[in-house]
């Protein structure tokens, strides 16, 4: 286990870096580092752990060798948590993972997408603390919010060209609030003339 692999996962702001040792075909384990640290933090480690496990070390972004988000994004928590679940989509086809975490990300992730984790290791955390009372909303407004994102970013699509009558209609439609008045306002800043539409 003293060798590794270097991996890359795109996202839309470049990629997500990750170092994996043993058998891509072994249960996955995720591994995440602390804040300010990188997937170098389990080198010492991992050799010494069972040889048949794929351990998947990631860099979150801004760390290691991931991509930074663009100047002038800031890095939420939330938003660790969606760079893990990219990360899993791709390593674990359809099984759980385990987890061995040095951070805070991992008790939420499971938290928020518990049928994809069959065990967490916290090797040093307090695990995620929610009041009883919030849990179900934060749980279901939190997961909305990253299945959302990961759909989006899985249909991206060349913008469709629209008649300026069709650009209205779909405005006032997904914005029930507007007037077609304010919907042409909008439109004049919001959308671009091109030879199609």
């Amino acid at each position: 286990l003293g060798m590794f692999s270097e991996l890359k996962f795109p996202v839309p702001w470049g990629h997500v870096a990750a170092k994996a040792w043993g058998p891509s075909e072994g249960h996955p384990v995720m591994c995440l580092h602390g804040w300010l640290d990188n997937a170098n933090t389990f080198d010492k480690l991992i050799p010494l752990l069972p040889r048949d496990y794929y351990y998947v070390a990631m860099d979150f972004s801004g760390h290691g060798l991931s991509s930074h988000r663009p100047a002038g994004s800031p890095y939420h928590f939330l938003d660790y948590v969606s760079d893990v679940r990219r990360v899993a989509a791709d390593i674990t086809q359809c099984s759980a993972f385990l987890f061995l975490s040095y951070c805070f990300i991992s008790p939420q992730f499971c938290f928020l997408y518990p049928e994809m984790v069959d065990k967490l290791i916290l090797l040093e955390n307090l695990g995620f603390l929610l009041a009883p009372e919030d849990t179900e909303a934060w749980l279901e407004s939190k997961r909305m919010v990253i299945d959302r994102l990961l759909s989006l970013e899985a249909k991206q699509q060349t913008p469709k060209a629209r008649s300026p009558e069709a650009a209205l209609q779909r405005l006032l439609e997904a914005n029930r609030h507007l007037t077609a008045e304010g919907g042409a306002i909008l439109l004049q800043r919001g959308a671009t003339e091109t030879p199609a539409g």
